[in-house]
């Protein structure tokens, strides 16, 4: 009990940062990127392409489905058209699933990673996002009650296709 007691504290700092007042990831991330599962920070002067994301109070987003180059770094332009504020957040369906458990325990947490963008009603936020890991992902609204209405996308990263001689 002691030992639970002690690393919930430890963690309070880290989940105070999680969520909080809305934001967009700017293009110049101030701290070095770091890799996870699902990809790394993207260079904004390395960008092959931008998509275009929509998000709305049926819980949906619009496209829900996104097909990746392994290698590819992308744009993505977040556009809530809700009246309600949203987000977009990247990682496995695991990490997910335990970040949007924390959120509906502690609904006002703050963060400011560069795979989430939040979006206020009616405006547009961006993330660059390099995509260095093949597999399958999702990005999900995260805040609370959204990602349990199925506010959900997923992202396939390809690998890249040999050209054959």
């Amino acid at each position: 009990m002691k030992r639970r007691l002690t690393l919930a504290l430890l963690a309070l700092p880290l989940m105070a940062r999680a969520h909080g007042k809305p934001h967009a990831q700017t293009d110049s991330p101030s701290l070095a990127p770091l890799q996870t599962e699902w990809g790394i920070a993207g260079d904004p002067a390395k960008v092959s392409r931008t998509v275009l994301i929509r998000m709305d109070d049926r819980m949906r987003f619009t496209p829900d489905r996104l097909v990746v180059r392994l290698g590819e770094t992308l744009r993505l332009r977040v556009q809530n058209q809700g009246k309600l504020m949203h987000e977009l957040v990247i990682g496995t369906p695991d990490e997910l699933t335990k970040h949007a458990a924390l959120m509906e325990k502690f609904p006002n947490m703050e963060h400011d990673e560069p795979h989430m963008a939040h979006v206020e009603p009616g405006a547009t936020g961006s993330l660059v996002w390099h995509f260095n890991r093949a597999g399958s992902y999702q990005f999900a609204c995260l805040l609370p009650g959204h990602f349990q209405a199925g506010m959900i996308g997923s992202i396939e990263v390809a690998p890249a296709t040999r050209k054959s001689s």
